[in-house]
């Protein structure tokens, strides 16, 4: 399972509370525009619209090879796959709850491009230094370990 994308602002900014698998809708110069790396999710987040969840804000750059294309928008919005029962528990708990869904990493699996997407709950800015602080005192340890 290549990593195609990985959202690292959102580990940063989110606590993630809980994971889950979806797929997504490309076309065909987005899905090999993806494979190469020419993919950001920085910034993009999942919206609910008409019982349909939409990633919003992905950067898919257009592929090289394609040709010009004057109606490529390289961050429009693209639909997610879930079924029924994963999207009305996501966006009840997004709801009630207060979470935001976001992005965390596109991959492939096998011939399909799947995202991972995270309910999440803003951090604050204590929260993280204090995450900072943690990972700073794992290195020391580890650091002292390996000598």
């Amino acid at each position: 399972m290549p990593t195609l994308a990985q959202n690292r602002q959102a580990l940063h900014d989110f606590t993630i509370l809980d994971t889950l698998e979806a797929g997504i809708v490309l076309s065909g110069q987005e899905v090999k525009s993806a494979r190469l790396g020419q993919m950001s999710l920085k910034g993009s987040f999942v919206n609910f619209k008409n019982n349909e969840a939409l990633l919003v804000n992905a950067y898919i750059s257009r592929y090289q090879k394609a040709g010009p294309d004057p109606s490529y928008k390289p961050d429009r919005d693209r639909k997610l796959l879930l079924n029924a029962r994963e999207l009305q528990n996501i966006a009840d708990r997004k709801h009630t709850e207060g979470l935001a869904v976001v992005p965390l990493s596109v991959y492939t699996k096998g011939k399909l491009v799947k995202v991972k997407i995270g309910l999440a709950r803003g951090k604050r800015k204590f929260d993280k230094r204090e995450s900072i602080k943690k990972r700073e005192q794992q290195r020391k340890i580890r650091r002292i370990v390996n000598r």
